[in-house]
């Protein structure tokens, strides 16, 4: 199957990939994995979108579509895979349709993982890391550490980042609403999107979403 996974910030589309590529025998493709990788390995596409990065700029759409061609063209995609933060906005959506086009394939389902807008806040805004780069998470919520402000791991001091304060998540919500979230509008008239809830465990989640892929697997290019 090859599958877009959409949906918000917060919203839990990196678990959700593991564990459906996983499940679907697929790779997962991710936009953050893509540049880490090219950068890591000096390619010319990863020495570009460093150049901007170093810049402060926004890295340009033809270069993660680059990066994105290349990865979906490795051996391992050849039956399938999961895109988890490409495509980010229409411009990309339509790349990705040439790039199928191109190799004689199609997509077969677009996972939307739809969440109220509040518990997106509640679910980045709760988090606290721990300063000890022991990459021990908590959140004053859900898995609230035993006593306020210390790893219950390590000892070390639990803060909040700043990119989960709640009004830079708001932004990062606008930027959402506005960039990503009209390509659904765009799958949708390629009848290509299910929607499921996020709400609940991450194993309720995963089988909510298997299910509603189920429906999809029957279609031409699965």
């Amino acid at each position: 199957m090859r599958i877009v996974l959409v949906g918000p910030p917060g919203a839990g589309k990196g678990t959700q990939a593991a564990y459906l590529a996983e499940n679907l025998s697929i790779p997962h493709i991710s936009t953050g994995d893509l540049f880490r990788a090219n950068i890591s390995q000096g390619t010319q596409l990863g020495q570009k979108a460093q150049e901007y990065m170093r810049a402060g700029k926004l890295v340009p759409d033809e270069v993660t579509i680059g990066m994105a061609r290349d990865r979906m063209e490795q051996p391992d995609a050849a039956d399938g895979f999961l895109l988890d933060g490409f495509p980010r906005n229409i411009g990309q959506a339509e790349a990705l349709d040439g790039i199928l086009r191109e190799s004689g394939t199609r997509l077969n389902a677009v996972l939307d993982l739809e969440v109220p807008e509040d518990e997106v806040v509640k679910r980045i805004a709760g988090r606290r890391m721990c300063r000890n780069d022991s990459g021990h998470i908590f959140h004053v919520v859900y898995t609230p550490p035993k006593t306020e402000g210390v790893c219950d791991v390590c000892g070390g001091e639990l803060y909040q980042r700043e990119d989960d304060r709640e009004d830079t998540v708001r932004k990062r919500l606008e930027v959402y609403h506005t960039e990503t979230e009209p390509i659904i509008d765009y799958y949708k008239a390629q009848g290509l999107v299910v929607t499921i809830s996020a709400l609940g465990k991450v194993s309720e989640v995963t089988r909510r979403a298997m299910e509603a892929l189920g429906h999809a697997a029957g279609q031409p290019g699965a």
